[in-house]
């Protein structure tokens, strides 16, 4: 489903169309996993567990340990474009679809060049799609009009981040964090402390369990650059209309 219509003038009309749209969204997003959602978790599962190689998995868990430190402690990822302020939501979302156009391309050539690579560069892909990821968040909040340089909002990133790649069960909590952002992020210190309360290993966790049978086929000889390309377009188009709609609800106050 597109994130927006042709252009129209009616602003009110816009925004009601937004809010359907969220709420098609959210009943989707937290719907009870179904027989074929369970079998696929156990079946990635295993595949998590006998497939994927030990390797992979600590690049993985020393990535997200080095991303989480460098999201909220660091300032590397916060970009040169400037935050939009005083603009419609219409033109918002139309430039958050251009950015996420434009990301799923980056996302697209780095899989299929690190996929052509054998095993050692497909292993490599994984941290390095991460970075574009984070990278396009970051751009996607500045459109949206709030700033990376205050730290709870890149620890609001990092909770869109999550709920994109947590598991169906893991999804009514995270949206909850996310849906009552504007009021709980009041309770967080102006500085970097006291970031105990957030589960880390949860998170780490869950996005290690998000590397579906999409990126396990990306190790397999011969057919890397193809899956890898085509992977990671999928996977970052999956964040972008997280993202998307988590922008939305903060707007637009909920749904």
């Amino acid at each position: 489903m597109p994130l927006y219509r042709d252009p129209i003038n009616n602003d009110q009309t816009y925004e009601e169309y937004v809010r359907a749209d969220l709420n098609r969204w959210v009943r989707k997003l937290l719907q009870r996993p179904g027989l074929v959602e369970r079998t696929s978790k156990v079946i990635q599962t295993k595949i998590n567990d006998k497939i994927i190689p030990e390797k992979v998995h600590t690049v993985i868990t020393a990535t997200v340990k080095g991303l989480v430190k460098s999201v909220v402690f660091g300032l590397e990822y916060i970009p040169n474009s400037p935050i939009i302020y005083g603009v419609k939501l219409q033109e918002r979302d139309q430039a958050a679809q251009r950015l996420l156009t434009k990301y799923r391309k980056i996302a697209a050539a780095e899989g299929a060049g690190t996929g052509a690579g054998g095993f050692t560069l497909a292993v490599a892909d994984f941290p390095a799609l991460i970075v574009i990821k984070m990278k396009f968040l970051f751009e996607l909040a500045h459109i949206y009009g709030f700033s990376t340089e205050d730290y709870r909002e890149r620890l609001f990133l990092l909770y869109v981040f999550q709920l994109a790649f947590s598991s169906q069960e893991k999804r009514p909590e995270l949206y909850k964090v996310v849906l009552n952002w504007d009021k709980s992020r009041e309770s967080w210190p102006v500085e970097k402390e006291s970031l105990q309360q957030v589960n880390w290993e949860q998170f780490q966790r869950e996005y290690r369990d998000a590397i579906d049978f999409r990126k396990t086929l990306q190790l397999i000889p011969g057919l890397g650059a193809i899956i890898g390309a085509w992977a990671n377009y999928g996977l970052v188009d999956d964040l972008g209309i997280i993202g998307i709609n988590c922008y939305r609800l903060r707007i637009l106050g909920g749904n």
